[in-house]
């Protein structure tokens, strides 16, 4: 890592800029999926599972696959996956919005009701590590949302099947409908539709740049993306009470997810900072993963601020993904935060909490949307709907200032649709 000190903030720019996705090699190739998947339907998703995967298979999952997949998770995963599930399900449904009814003037009532999405599409990557926790962060809230389609796609194995603890949490969490389809043509699959794959109004979940850019260029189009994505990464604020050990553990977690990932520690010293470089050396000898690690950390850094204050504000002006305060005031730091996706205060909150089983949603801006984004939560699985009803004296209460402003900007008919009640009156 990279070990920075005192960087003077004409310079934080460069620090903040993340490596990022190079996504021109990529699109002719994206854009030639998505063109084939909506033009041909299942039999280009058959044709590509064939020639990326090397795979044959029905691309729907079948229900007697699902059930034998159940058997298959061990009983130590399955308890797990059900007391997460039941964590997030409590955090989410607090968030449930109510309906707004204000009478904004005598015979006014305006009103504000929450809709569900009719039809959500949840992308759920494989590789490497199938994510069947992210099963849980999409599925739970899009239940609680009441939306009435949840559809699930997820690459299959090379022998065809899907991970079984995907299609596990998937049936714990209500869903039927399955595929093993991954990359840019399971997101083409859920923005046009084909002949098995129902077209869906919102395209859920994280993946590889291939699916980043895939979502990007449908979301242009009628269906909606959850978020703008790309390689996960957080940022540790510590001070010098701070446990090197957690500290190096909190970035190595980060790190392994993928070579692309990002870790930055901010501490106050750089003697601290050298502690933590030997606990991250030692650590890194016991983890399976070290070449993600490792090509993680190649690009990961370290910056030492004097003033507490400066490092706070380099958090700020970062906005990470995740942000852990392993700081002695955390509690009073995180009441000042207001740029970063999911926020862990204290030694004892580390970010694994938040990926698997605390209740907060791991799907989270990165690259800087914190700044703007919000992470996946149960509005995101809602729309709001606004509605007015006007009595006759409502209407005439309002006559004057609708049919002003209407024929300042002018606009005849709308005043007209005014006066022409009035009239009648």
């Amino acid at each position: 890592m990279n070990l920075i000190v005192n960087p003077g903030r004409e310079g934080w720019e460069a620090l903040i800029r993340r490596k990022g996705i190079d996504f021109s090699a990529l699109r002719p190739r994206v854009q030639a999926i998505l063109d084939r998947v909506e033009q041909d339907g299942d039999a280009a998703l058959r044709q590509l599972m064939q020639e990326i995967d090397g795979v044959t298979a029905p691309l729907e999952v079948g229900a007697n696959e699902i059930r034998q997949a159940a058997r298959a998770v061990t009983p130590e995963v399955r308890e797990a996956i059900c007391t997460a599930k039941a964590h997030i399900e409590a955090f989410h449904r607090a968030q449930m919005p109510r309906e707004v009814c204000v009478e904004t003037a005598p015979g006014v009532l305006c009103i504000q009701r929450p809709i569900p999405l009719a039809k959500v599409g949840l992308y759920i990557p494989g590789g490497s590590a199938p994510l069947f926790s992210t099963v849980l962060m999409l599925a739970v809230p899009a239940a609680l949302a009441g939306c009435r389609e949840r559809i699930l796609c997820t690459p299959c194995r090379s022998d065809g099947t899907v991970a079984p603890e995907v299609l596990f949490t998937a049936q714990e969490c209500g869903i039927t409908r399955i595929f093993r389809i991954g990359g840019a043509q399971a997101v083409a699959a859920l923005a046009f539709g084909t002949e098995t794959v129902p077209k869906v109004d919102k395209v859920f979940g994280p993946g590889n740049p291939y699916v980043t850019l895939a979502k990007q260029l449908v979301g242009g189009r009628e269906t909606a993306i959850d978020m703008p994505a790309g390689p996960s990464e957080v940022l540790v604020l510590a001070d010098d009470a701070a446990s090197p050990s957690f500290v190096a553990a909190d970035l190595l977690s980060q790190a392994e997810h993928g070579a692309d990932s990002e870790a930055v520690l901010v501490c106050a010293s750089t003697a601290f900072a050298d502690r933590v470089l030997q606990e991250i050396e030692a650590q890194r000898r016991e983890l399976p993963r070290t070449a993600q690690v490792d090509g993680a950390l190649s690009h990961s850094r370290i910056l030492v601020f004097d003033d507490p204050e400066e490092g706070l504000a380099f958090a700020e002006a970062y906005a990470p993904e995740h942000l852990i305060l392993a700081r002695e005031d955390a509690e009073a730091v995180s009441r000042r935060v207001t740029a970063a996706g999911s926020v862990f205060i204290g030694p004892w909150s580390p970010e694994s909490a938040g990926d698997y089983a605390s209740g907060t949603n791991h799907t989270l801006p990165t690259s800087g949307w914190a700044r703007s984004c919000s992470g996946v939560n149960l509005d995101s699985f809602l729309r709001k709907m606004t509605l007015q009803r006007l009595t006759r004296e409502g209407l005439e209460g309002l006559a004057p200032t609708i049919t002003a402003m209407a024929r300042a900007e002018g606009l005849e008919a709308h005043a007209r649709a005014v006066t022409l009640r009035i009239r009648t009156l």
